[in-house]
């Protein structure tokens, strides 16, 4: 399995995508310093707190990997469908369920990797920014590092697993707009709410459609070997 995810990140040149998540991380960079410093010399800056700031990184971050990743499960895998070229693959003497199966982790890992490095490099880049410019009040409250951790590793595996809900549409229209526009309203979902409140942040919630997208990859790879591919 190892060695058919290395070929199929090398095959599809997804190397070159960490470019491109250097670059969705400069501009969320650039984004939470537009909105935590605009009209912050009358105190009407966006966060009060180093809490709010956090919270708000971790709104951001995850709504533009999960976008991220429905490019990246077009690219592997409903693109192969659209062009037929998944057709030449499945005519190696390898696994149907196994090559799809590297797919998906691919995917999956993909996305957890680049919320929970992302979520670090964003907030460790504010806290630095604001230990010099004092917009928000205070320090950091260093104790609470383990447990912010560990909410930044829960939240990249629930979202790694939400990123895989657009397979099913992207497989039954064998579409990449549809694909990737499953993932816009995903976004739009667990983000509604206001104030403090976020759908997305209700643990519920995030279990349940990650465990959605789980069983969305599960019945994608036990059904391959079935499926017409024409």
């Amino acid at each position: 399995m190892l060695k058919l995810i290395q070929l199929e990140i090398r095959k599809n040149k997804l190397g070159g995508m960490l470019k491109g998540v250097a670059i969705a991380n400069a501009a969320i960079l650039a984004f939470m310093l537009l909105i935590t410093y605009i009209d912050s010399g009358d105190g009407g800056g966006e966060f009060k707190t180093y809490a709010e700031m956090y919270s708000g990184v971790y709104i951001f971050v995850k709504a533009t990997f999960l976008v991220y990743a429905s490019v990246v499960l077009s690219k592997l895998v409903i693109e192969e469908y659209k062009n037929n070229t998944i057709t030449l693959l499945f005519m190696y003497p390898i696994s149907r369920k196994k090559l799809m199966g590297a797919k998906i982790i691919i995917v999956f890992l993909f996305t957890l990797i680049s919320i929970f490095v992302s979520n670090i490099l964003v907030i460790a880049a504010l806290t630095g920014i604001n230990a010099y410019t004092h917009v928000i009040p205070g320090q950091p409250d260093w104790s609470m590092i383990p447990a912010e951790l560990i909410r930044i590793g829960a939240d990249a595996v629930y979202a790694a697993g939400i990123g895989l809900i657009p397979l099913y549409i992207g497989m039954r229209k064998k579409s990449v707009p549809a694909t990737i526009v499953t993932a816009v309203l995903l976004v739009s979902l667990i983000s509604s709410g206001s104030g403090n409140y976020q759908l997305g942040n209700q643990v519920g919630v995030s279990i349940f459609l990650s465990l959605l997208g789980a069983g969305i990859a599960c019945l994608s790879i036990r059904n391959i070997e079935q499926q017409d591919i024409a």
